[in-house]
């Protein structure tokens, strides 16, 4: 059994109102307002993010079979999903797509981009944007531990004047591709980091408004790793221990960033039941997450070679029951202002009751006290002081 309970006060002259975009929509491109801890639209609405985790959607599937799964996870709720550029190893015939097009003339020559080959991307991340789509958008995917899950060494043997180039081409490219975020690196933190600085410099001189983040090691936040690169705008939390945990570390930060849960457990993976998959994306948005992504095995391989064994095909999974959750999630958090929320760090608010590790039951109360949100992930007798609330 989970609960998510909503508790409300009363403010003399406010009324509790949702953010415009109730299904999740949004006006793009995004920007990071400074001291927010929050994503805004073009509209000046809060966007909450909402991800579904899909890998190898460019290379592994055919134009008919992409829109498919957009237009599944855009009726679900998704406005937001994470996609390599081009991939190394999970897909059928990687780094080929379904087209047999390959992503450079010379394989790994970051200088010798294939055009049928980003033809069909362009396809792909076209229809995202018409469908109000966030893509988070991986150019160069390194890899676990920079191996051959990812494209590390290549970058290497071309150095950082080919990831220039790269970046150039892929900024002059995308430039008014207004959905996208670019996500830099991918499962390592490189011990090269100039290679994914000349990668960004490169984007940037032909789209110098462009968002980035970073997905590191396992455990390793976007911070840890990049603190300080003037380029990375947004922070996000990368665990498969007790989200609530680190979450509130990147809330504590000095560095005042907007960050999301980037990766935790997928479906199907690392023994993860539902009730998992619920738990971490609540502790991470009521832990000061703007925002969580969450994962499908076998979705975010799309039946090409993955890492576990997959129950199903991925069309069987659209309708999986974490799924289900994550669009019963969407519909707690749009209904109130979610962007007031501040994590009860200090149980001030859930006095007794909380919990510890995986199971922690979370809160969070709007700074003006006009409501509140507590999870909890099992049932249990919890206190909770309700004079931090208005009325």
């Amino acid at each position: 059994m989970a609960v998510c309970l909503l508790v409300a006060g009363t403010v003399a002259g406010h009324a509790c109102e949702t953010a415009s975009g109730r299904d999740g929509s949004a006006s793009f491109p995004l920007s990071v307002r400074p001291g927010n801890r929050h994503l805004e639209d073009a509209a000046g609405r809060p966007f909450f993010m909402q991800g579904d985790t899909a890998w190898s959607l460019v290379v592994q599937l055919t134009r008919e079979d992409a829109e498919r799964y957009l237009r599944d996870r855009k009726a679900r709720g998704f406005n937001t999903i994470l996609v390599n550029l081009i991939e190394h190893r999970f897909a059928t015939d990687a780094p080929a797509n379904a087209y047999g097009e390959r992503p450079f003339l010379r394989d790994g020559d970051y200088r010798t981009p294939n055009e049928a080959y980003f033809e069909h991307a362009d396809w792909v991340l076209d229809k995202a944007c018409e469908l109000g789509l966030l893509v988070l958008l991986t150019p160069s995917y390194v890899g676990n531990g920079g191996g051959p899950e990812g494209w590390y060494r290549e970058m290497e043997d071309g150095g950082a004047e080919s990831m220039r180039d790269y970046g150039r081409f892929l900024g002059k490219r995308y430039g008014d591709h207004t959905n996208l975020v670019w996500v830099q690196g991918g499962d390592y933190n490189p011990p090269d980091k100039d290679l994914i600085r000349a990668l960004v410099e490169g984007i940037q001189e032909n789209d110098p408004d462009a968002l980035h983040t970073a997905h590191g090691s396992p455990g390793s936040p976007a911070l840890e790793h990049w603190s300080g690169e003037p380029w990375l705008a947004i922070n996000n939390v990368y665990t498969y221990g007790p989200v609530h945990g680190a979450a509130l570390s990147e809330y504590g930060r000095k560095e005042a960033m907007p960050f999301f849960l980037m990766e935790s457990a997928y479906e199907n993976e690392h023994d993860a039941s539902e009730h998992r998959l619920r738990m971490q994306a609540y502790q991470a948005v009521l832990s000061g997450a703007m925002g969580h992504i969450f994962g499908n095995n076998p979705i975010w391989h799309f039946d090409g070679p993955g890492i576990y064994p997959a129950p199903v095909s991925w069309q069987q999974a659209l309708d999986s029951r974490g799924a289900q959750s994550m669009t019963l999630l969407l519909k707690v958090m749009s209904s109130k202002k979610w962007w007031l929320l501040e994590p009860d760090v200090a149980n001030t608010f859930l006095v007794e009751g909380g919990g510890r590790e995986k199971a922690r039951a979370v809160a969070a109360r709007a700074g003006d006290g006009s409501f509140a949100l507590v999870y909890l992930p099992t049932s249990r007798s919890v206190t909770l002081d309700l004079a931090r609330l208005c009325g």
